[in-house]
């Protein structure tokens, strides 16, 4: 059974543009509501919306992330999250 359907996006500074990641969540079905915006570095995953989300992930949810390094920049804490 399919649970809820999330998105993540990061854009590394308040300057950089969110736009095109959003426009790709919406693309894919993910209502507004779901999508969790951070405007920080990938260094590390001390991001307020990434740390709100994963508060609330279910084993059978769906989280969608345009590309891996919007994730973050370091792999191994990727393979670890």
């Amino acid at each position: 059974m399919q649970g809820t359907i999330y998105g993540y996006v990061r854009v590394s500074t308040k300057e950089q543009n969110e736009t095109r990641q959003v426009i790709a969540m919406n693309e894919f079905g993910i209502p507004s509501d779901n999508i969790y915006i951070d405007k920080q570095s990938g260094k590390n995953f001390e991001r307020p919306a990434y740390k709100n989300l994963m508060t609330i992930l279910e084993p059978t949810d769906i989280l969608v992330i345009k590309s891996i390094d919007r994730l973050g920049r370091n792999y191994q804490e990727i393979i670890e999250q």
